[in-house]
């Protein structure tokens, strides 16, 4: 047995010793294993450090070229702060500081790393000073609750309670009356009293001395005078204060303490619906923010529309009318310094683009006494802020020139400010001239507004006409001595302030250079010359306009008759092209002959060439996709029909013989009754009750059914007119109302999607009676509350284009541009509540990639109308080429064989080798000058036939 027990103790003791070995193998390749990870950890650190710090170095020099990307400085802090770079995170956030205020995210992230650096630094000022610049950014109370917290470590310090108090004070001043975050910091200021209580306090047992009794019941009068403060002020979850004061008061609440904390809770009843809709709300919560300012505006609580103004600018920080709104309420109600100063500081340092803000924050300053030097800079500061528009300059220089003007005392022949002023208007020309003009290609002041101003300055208060004088010549020599109302003003100058020798030598260069209004400045000279001439000077007066006039209508004459001879060719070569259409068809019909079922087939041929089309698109209706806005350029139908005329306009074909009855009509002989019916009924139709819809799909089936049903909505529907030709339906029809009403809210339904293709929804009109009628008019003006967007993929949605532009403003509506059959364009037109938001949204979104696609932006401004865009009465001969000539010598005929006899071709080709633009004299006999037209008409089989006999 024991021998037994031996060996098996002796397997178990090998069991374990084999046990333990593996154990220990297995220790060994986990050290390895830990050993390899550990490297490979070790490297992939280190590939990370470096693309971190290749990143780094690249966001420095991007910052470098422009120091105001503020993305780019929110990507490099975070960088550094990953990275552990503590002086370069430091650097990085100063001078992001100087340039932008910081959100609240920023600012705790830097209070908290400098508070953790200077732990053990017996210096706690720096940490105050940082805590001084946060504070000024914008009104946060968790900034507020960090900063007296943070106090509180210091409060074993000499004078550290009373600056800690000092501290919360500022902080309920504040953020106290803010609905939702104002009790933690109510609640932080109790605590900490509190504690000082509880120092104070007295052992147990023991009887207090009178001095500690002092003590004591000065703290618990605190206490109890933050309770009472916070139930006078209105916010959320105030029953728990209420609960909680009944339990320290040993008295008792009081009755006046009672009624406060009730007008304090119903306010906040009436308040509560504008919080809870803030709190569902979505950012920028823009339109709930405007609600609940102005409620408290009827309220009319200075502090509270102070609090709320400040809540709205924290999460719209860069909408420039919320600024706008702050500081005109600051500077009109409450007017007081410090406060309407700071905040116009912050206004231009959030939105520093919009002009609006730097021109309040100048008078601001002027109306609160600052001085000279302090305004000066922050008109230098504006300069340099980048306005997005020419005329941004000349508005916040006239507001410098006006403050100067304003410090200048005329009564003293010549002073300092005087010279000042005189070196400013130089500098404002120089400054248009040189740094306006370069940068937008136009000077922003056409009207030379600044030289006005100026030249009635040394007229009215210097006495200095000739000054005044020179300043005019120089206006005038700037392209403003063609308007009549440019020499008026000048008149009226000399009128007031100069004599009559120099205002008869401004009329008569007014009457001689004048090419607006010739006949006004005419008469006013005259009437002038009635009142203070002599004989000779209304002799030579009346002499001067009648020469004037006489030379202005023999200039319009010629105009008229330029115009006039280019609707005459224009005619000629439409009636050209109506006989090339004739010889065509009579040539195809010699060709083919009358065999039978040939002869249908040539009729509807016939039939589409009266219409003009060579193939099935409806009539186009030219619609302005140029730079412009939603609805920029075009007509309301075809401006080749004519609603008088019949639904088929002046080119409606001629009724179709009628047929025998046995014979199949098909399609085409319904399409025929319909449009007879619709004829018969011509008497009846109402341009004014009616719209013309186009770019409709050809497929579709039972248009009038479907038209009036669509359309059913916006009133009750008389007739659908549907248009077909002997194919089918064309894409194009009339819908007719019962009343007019009913037109304004189909036209709201313009571009409506229908089969995939954008519908065209227009009013009808008569062309006959309105010839020159358009209904949507070319804009040619800048859209600054539009912005056009470039470069989008055409995959991009509506709703993708909103959620890139929503961040930036309201926006109104927004146009993805499509082609006739739909399909984008990769072009997108987005239009915003006011131009802040859309200047907002140029700067942030400009060079953006969606997709993979760089987006271009540009606030919405169209080109001007060429010639091409005119109409065609006043295009150049050049641009009216004959169809036929456009295309070649086969023109746009569908057959693939040239009818050109080659005896002709060789003639071609013999013209064109002429040199010195001598051509070949003709050789049958006409003469060379034929002129345009004769080269362009085309020859019928006659003429062919005349010249092979000849050959």
């Amino acid at each position: 047995m024991a021998a037994t027990g031996n060996a098996e103790e002796m397997q178990l003791q090998e069991t374990e010793e084999e046990a333990e070995m593996e154990r220990e193998m297995e220790s060994d390749e986990e050290e390895g294993m830990g050993i390899e990870n550990s490297d490979n950890d070790e490297d992939d650190s280190s590939e990370d450090e470096k693309e971190n710090e290749a990143e780094i170095q690249r966001l420095e020099e991007q910052l470098s070229i422009n120091a105001f990307d503020y993305n780019c400085h929110v990507d490099l802090i975070k960088l550094l702060r990953q990275e552990g770079e503590l002086p370069r995170l430091r650097k990085a956030r100063q001078k992001m500081s100087e340039l932008f205020p910081l959100t609240e995210e920023i600012w705790l992230d830097w209070l908290k790393d400098e508070i953790h650096l200077t732990e053990e630094e017996p210096n706690r000022e720096k940490i105050y000073e940082l805590f001084e610049r946060a504070v000024k950014d914008y009104i946060c109370p968790e900034i507020w609750l960090e900063y007296a917290q943070y106090s509180i470590g210091g409060m074993g310090q000499p004078g550290g309670i009373e600056k800690v108090r000092s501290i919360f004070e500022r902080a309920l001043t504040a953020v106290g009356l803010h609905m939702t975050k104002g009790a933690t910091v109510w609640e932080a200021y109790r605590e900490f009293e509190n504690a000082i209580l509880a120092t104070v306090q007295p052992p147990p047992g023991s009887v207090p001395t009178r001095e500690q009794q002092e003590h004591l019941n000065t703290q618990l009068e605190r206490i109890y005078t933050l309770f009472r403060r916070q139930l006078a002020i209105p916010l959320m979850d105030m029953e728990g204060t209420y609960a909680e004061y009944e339990e320290w008061s040993d008295q008792g609440v009081s009755d006046t303490i009672t009624q406060k904390y009730k007008r304090a809770l119903q306010q906040m009843e009436k308040s509560k619906p504008y919080e809870e809709t803030l709190i569902a709300a979505e950012p920028p919560k823009l339109a709930e923010y405007q609600t609940y300012i102005d409620y408290e505006q009827k309220e009319g609580d200075p502090a509270r529309i102070q609090i709320i103004f400040e809540r709205a600018l924290a999460e719209n920080c860069l909408v420039p009318d919320m600024w706008a709104k702050y500081t005109k309420y600051l500077d009109r109600q409450l007017k007081i310094k410090d406060l309407v100063l700071s905040t116009h500081e912050r206004a231009v340092r959030n939105c520093p683009w919009t002009m609006g803000l730097w021109k309040n924050y100048l008078l601001a300053l002027e109306r609160h006494g600052a001085d000279h030097n302090t305004i000066s800079d922050v008109f230098e500061k504006a300069l340099n802020a980048g306005f997005i528009q020419a005329t941004d300059y000349v508005e916040i220089w006239q507001a410098y020139l006006d403050y100067l003007r304003r410090r200048v005392d005329f009564s003293k022949e010549s002073s300092r400010e005087l010279e000042e002023l005189r070196a400013a208007f130089t500098r404002s020309l120089d400054y248009m001239k040189q740094d306006v003009e370069e940068r937008f290609s136009e000077s922003g002041d056409p009207s030379c507004t600044i030289m006005q101003v100026w030249a009635k300055i040394e007229a009215l208060h210097c006495k200095n006409m000739q000054k005044a004088r020179e300043l005019w010549d120089s206006i005038m020599t700037k392209g403003n001595a063609k308007f009549a109302n440019m020499w008026l003003e000048y008149y009226n100058l000399e009128r007031s302030y100069g004599d009559a020798l120099h205002c008869r030598k401004a009329l008569h260069r007014a009457v001689q250079c004048t090419s607006d209004y010739p006949e006004h400045v005419c008469e006013v000279l005259l009437t002038f010359e009635r009142v203070e001439g002599s004989l000779e000077d209304w002799d030579a007066a009346v002499q001067k306009t009648e020469t004037r006039l006489n030379r202005v209508n023999e200039q319009r004459a010629k105009v008229a008759e330029k115009e006039a001879h280019l609707a005459r060719q224009e005619e000629e070569k439409t009636e050209q092209r109506r006989k090339a259409k004739a010889d065509k068809k009579n040539q195809k019909k010699g060709q083919k002959g009358t065999r039978p079922g040939e002869k249908r087939k040539a009729e509807e041929e016939d039939y589409e060439e009266e219409w003009g089309e060579e193939s099935e698109q409806p009539p186009k209706r030219p619609r302005g996709e140029g730079h412009g806005g939603f609805r920029e350029d075009g007509v309301g139908a075809d401006e080749s029909m004519d609603t008088e005329s019949g639904l088929f306009g002046r080119r409606a074909p001629p009724v179709r013989r009628q047929e025998p009855s046995g014979t199949k009509r098909g399609q085409h002989g319904a399409s025929t009754t319909v449009r007879k019916t619709q004829e018969d009924d011509q008497e009846q139709r109402k341009d004014d009750c009616s719209v013309f819809i186009s770019n409709l799909a050809f497929t579709m089936e039972d248009p009038e059914r479907r038209l009036k049903e669509l359309f059913e909505p916006c009133g009750p529907v008389q007739s659908v007119r549907a248009v077909y030709a002997p194919k089918g339906f064309r894409g194009y029809c009339y819908v007719q109302f019962e009343g007019k009403a009913s037109v304004t809210e189909a036209l709201k339904m313009d571009r409506q999607e229908v089969d995939g293709r954008p519908m065209f929804v227009s009013p009808c009109v008569d062309k006959t009676k309105n010839p020159d009628f358009k209904v949507f008019k070319y804009n040619t003006n800048l859209e600054k509350h539009k912005i056009f967007i470039s470069g989008l993929p055409f995959s991009c949605t509506k709703e993708q284009l909103e959620e890139l532009c929503k961040d930036h403003g309201t926006i109104k509506d927004i146009r993805l541009v499509t082609n006739r059959s739909g399909k984008p364009k990769g072009l997108a037109y987005v239009e915003f509540e006011d131009e802040a938001h859309a200047s907002q949204a140029v700067l942030k979104l400009d060079g953006t990639v969606l997709q993979e696609h760089t987006l271009s932006v540009a606030i919405s401004n169209p080109p001007r109308r060429n010639a091409a865009d005119k109409p065609a009465l006043s295009r150049p001969v050049g641009s009216m080429v004959p169809r036929n000539m456009v295309y070649g010598s086969r023109g746009k005929g569908r057959t693939q064989l040239s009818l050109l006899p080659r005896s002709l071709h060789r003639q071609t080709g013999s013209e064109s080798k002429a040199e010195n633009g001598t051509a070949p004299k003709p050789t049958d006999g006409t003469s060379g000058d034929t002129g345009f037209e004769a080269q362009a008409k085309p020859l019928s089989n006659s003429d062919f036939a005349k010249m092979l006999l000849k050959k």
